[in-house]
């Protein structure tokens, strides 16, 4: 027998465990329209998508982003009013029933309609039933998620970081977050943005740094990660990362999203590769059976091609050729490349683009880069006469680069020398010592989130699958 204070927690189990519309609660439009009977006493909130009445009939389609398709409301004219317009926030009371039309399964016949925010249908930027272009709707960063491509973009990007976060949890990877701010340049490359206070950018070249010394936003969680897989066999970062490049391409943003693991005690480039592989793959299937109706959008009406490329790039496993191969392939290549593609030169854009093709549009790793192209951290081969180190591109279809990675140097006097030529000795004798404490042979990548999102759903431009797009001479918001 269960005492009184017992009878009463089973009994708020039992009434917690009930559908939310059972208890006559507010309603979410995907749950509206995943409902299997007909539910009274019901309230959803949104916003409108569509305005249209009849003699006897007033219809709506409110939406709250939950899902791309919009519920239908059906109501009596008498509740129709002059706020009630495309774009206005409304909250409706009704009886959500079955719908006769086969395109639906439920709508919500409405008792009342309350405007909660109105909206000036002459001055607001998007309009009913337009299909506006992306290059439109950028133009407006605080509006354009109510625009049903980004809106689908927006669920696509939420389903894919969880997703990727699923992956590594379940292969027993520990996230790890990696600082923003940072006193090291992981790349090499100098294209950083420098943080200082307002109070040292008024003061004179010999100001004392907040931090004490010189301090960035970060170009990469590598390092860090490093330090921590000297004690977690397997972490993984995912955050913002930030590059000081002067370019406004559709290729580059000066702030973007970064996925970057590092796998400890692995003497292989091959486990490297495989993690990357399966990343792409898992990830993807998890967002396609998520989210069906929003990729379907993108390969409808944006990159209709795409949804055939995919399916390639998750039936077939992926192509691995080495970086003297890919020279070969690209200097008997019929096409004229505007860089002549040579041996110890970085492969361009369009020498990616174009190997990914001479491959059957799979997915190509190309490995063993030569050692001069290659940042300090990277493993040499000792290979000769061409000096290459163990490092990994993942090029895909339509974007060129999409990972890149490498085993690390854990050798001692291989990264010494190698720091001592660069004169980088000093600024890294932390890194040093990690090879001096318990070091282990490892490996890692790193994957630009927003470039895997253009892969998968066919996007041109990288500013059209960010939120809130940062780039040279823009930072709208």
């Amino acid at each position: 027998m269960l005492g009184a204070r017992g009878g009463w927690q089973a009994l708020r189990r039992c009434c917690c465990s009930l559908p939310r519309a059972q208890r006559g609660v507010r309603l979410r439009v995907r749950e509206a329209l995943g409902a299997r009977e007909p539910v009274g006493e019901v309230k959803v909130q949104g916003w409108v998508r569509s305005v249209r009445s009849q003699k006897e009939v007033l219809f709506l389609h409110i939406n709250d982003g939950s899902s791309l398709e919009s519920l239908q409301v059906v109501a009596d004219p008498s509740l129709e009013n002059r706020d009630l317009t495309f774009g206005s926030a409304v909250e409706v009371e009704g009886k959500l029933i079955k719908s006769p039309h086969k395109m639906q399964n439920m709508e919500l016949k409405a008792e009342t309609i309350r405007v909660v925010g109105p909206c000036d249908i002459w001055s607001f930027p998007l309009k009913m039933k337009e299909r506006h272009p992306l290059e439109y709707v950028r133009q407006f960063p605080h509006l354009r998620c109510r625009n049903n491509t980004l809106s689908s973009l927006l669920r696509i990007r939420s389903e894919a970081t969880a997703a990727i976060h699923s992956f590594f949890q379940d292969n027993g990877y520990v996230h790890i977050h990696t600082p923003i701010i940072t006193s090291n340049d992981c790349e090499g490359a100098g294209e950083l943005f420098q943080i200082e206070t307002t109070n040292e950018a008024r003061e004179s070249a010999e100001k004392t740094h907040f931090f004490n010394v010189p301090a960035f936003l970060t170009v990469s969680g590598q390092l860090h990660l490093e330090v921590m897989a000297g004690a977690f066999t397997h972490v993984f970062t995912f955050g913002p990362t930030f590059r000081a490049e002067n370019s406004q391409s559709r290729r580059h943003l000066a702030e973007f999203y970064m996925v970057e693991a590092e796998l400890s005690f692995t003497e292989s480039l091959q486990d490297v590769m495989q993690v990357m592989e399966d990343l792409f793959k898992t990830a993807t299937n998890t967002v396609l059976s998520k989210c069906p109706r929003d990729v379907e959008l993108f390969h409808k009406y944006v990159a209709p091609a795409q949804k055939d490329r995919l399916e390639q790039m998750l039936k077939k496993k992926f192509v691995t050729i080495s970086y003297n191969e890919a020279v070969e392939i690209l200097k008997q290549a019929s096409q004229t490349f505007s860089f002549k593609p040579e041996w110890g030169r970085d492969l361009q854009t369009e020498h990616e683009k174009y190997l990914v093709k001479h491959c059957g549009d799979v997915p190509v790793f190309v490995i063993n880069y030569p050692y001069n192209l290659k940042p300090f951290y990277m493993r040499d081969n000792e290979d000769g006469p061409q000096h290459t180190v163990a490092a990994v591109d993942l090029l895909v279809s339509g974007i060129g680069e999409l990972c890149g990675g490498s085993l690390r140097e854990e050798r001692l006097p291989f990264l010494e020398s190698r720091l001592q030529r660069l004169g980088l000795a000093d600024a890294y004798q932390w890194y040093l010592d990690l090879r001096k404490f318990g070091s282990v042979p490892h490996g890692g990548f790193g994957m630009g989130f927003e470039r895997y999102l253009q892969c998968i759903l066919g996007v041109d431009n990288i500013k059209d699958v960010i939120p809130f797009p940062r780039f040279s001479h823009s930072c709208l918001l």
